[in-house]
C-alpha cells in the first residue's frame, strides 16, 4: 500500500467551529475543519459522547456529489452514507468523517470524464488511468488531528476498503471491529462494484459478486 497515504501526520488542519445539525435520523453535532494545504474544507458528524475512551461507531466517507446528492445509482457511495449515519443514530453514539475527496481525490470534473470513459466501456480503474490518475488518489493523512481533536481514539469502522483501516491505524486510531456497510446492487452499479471487490480489494462478505 505505498504511496496510500502520508505517513507524516499534517499539523496544519484547523477546528473551526461545531453548530447542531437536525436530520431525518436525529439531531447531529456538525464540526468543521478547514485545511490549508489541500484548501480543503471537512465536517465530523458526531452523536452521544464521543469522548469517553469506548470504541465509537464511525464511518470515513468520502464525498460523491452524484451519489450523496444527486442521488446516482453508479455507485453505492450515497446509500453508504444514509446507512451510516441510521446506524449511529440507532446506537445514539457514533462519528462520521465527511472529506472532501471527491472522486476517489480526482475531483468532479475528472470524475465526469472518467464516468464518460465507462460508458465507454472502460471499469472505474481503467477510467482513472486512462485520465493519468492513480486508482485511489485519496489522502488520509487530514484524519489524524481531527481525531485528536475529538478525543476519539479507538473505532468500530463501518467500512468495505481494506486500505481505510490501514490509514486510520497509520494515524494512531485503534480500530477495534471492522463493520460491513452493503448496500444494494442494480444493473448501474454492479460493474463499479465488481471492480472494487476485484481491483482494489473490497471486501464484500455474503455479498458474493
Amino acid at each position: 500500500m505505498a504511496g496510500l497515504f502520508r505517513r507524516i501526520p499534517r499539523v496544519t488542519v484547523r477546528y473551526v467551529e461545531s453548530s447542531r445539525l437536525p436530520t431525518q435520523w436525529g439531531d447531529f453535532e456538525m464540526h468543521g475543519f478547514e485545511d490549508p494545504e489541500s484548501n480543503k474544507e471537512h465536517v465530523v458528524l458526531t452523536m452521544g459522547d464521543v469522548t469517553s475512551g469506548e470504541p465509537v461507531l464511525c464511518r470515513v466517507h468520502s464525498e460523491c456529489l452524484t451519489g450523496d446528492a444527486l442521488f446516482s445509482m453508479r455507485c453505492d457511495c450515497g446509500n453508504q452514507l444514509q446507512a451510516a449515519l441510521k446506524a449511529i443514530a440507532a446506537e445514539g453514539r457514533g462519528a462520521l468523517f465527511y472529506l472532501r475527496q471527491e472522486g476517489r481525490g480526482i475531483g468532479l470534473l475528472n470524475k465526469i470524464k472518467a464516468y464518460k470513459l465507462q460508458d465507454e466501456g472502460a471499469d472505474t480503474v481503467e477510467a482513472n488511468e486512462q485520465l493519468g490518475f492513480g486508482a485511489d488518489m485519496r489522502d488520509y493523512s487530514m484524519l489524524g488531528p481531527m481525531f485528536r481533536h475529538l478525543h476519539i481514539t479507538a473505532v468500530r469502522l463501518m467500512t468495505n476498503n481494506p486500505r481505510k483501516v490501514a490509514a486510520l491505524e497509520e494515524a494512531g486510531i485503534r480500530v477495534i471491529e471492522r463493520i460491513s456497510l452493503h448496500t444494494d446492487r442494480n444493473p448501474h452499479n454492479e460493474k463499479y462494484l465488481i471492480t472494487k471487490a476485484g481491483k482494489l480489494g473490497h471486501f464484500f462478505e455474503g455479498k458474493p459478486l
